[in-house]
């Protein structure tokens, strides 16, 4: 009987051996993800085959900011060509006029006659 039941609790406490290193590397892994560096953010990905990406990563911010377009395949990741991200233009004060979204043309289709 003895001979049974020492395989099983063997194979017992290797799973909660597996189950606590799992536990221990999600931490880890946890961890990781706060930490300090620079902001990385995908700008855009086309697909060139079942594996094969060309995608463009921005690299810092503001005139810091660089652009990296990656060759990325299943088993690695290579620098095509590097370049100065674009300066986002700033976005146009909203006039007084002009009432926000649907409120405003919901506005303009009640009071089509209506001064704006």
């Amino acid at each position: 009987m003895l001979q049974n039941a020492l395989p099983a609790f063997g194979l017992l406490v290797l799973m909660v051996l597996v189950a606590w290193l799992l536990k221990r590397s999600r931490h880890q892994i946890a961890g990781l993800a706060g930490h300090a560096g620079p902001s990385l953010r995908v700008m855009n990905s086309l697909a060139l085959g079942p594996q094969q990406r060309v995608v463009t990563v921005q690299v810092g911010q503001g005139a810091d900011g660089v652009c990296l377009v990656l060759g990325v395949t299943g088993g690695s990741v290579t620098a095509l060509h590097q370049l100065p991200c674009p300066v986002a233009p700033e976005a146009p004060a909203p006039t007084a006029s002009a009432a926000p979204g649907f409120a405003g043309l919901l506005a303009q289709i009640r009071h089509p006659h209506a001064p704006r």
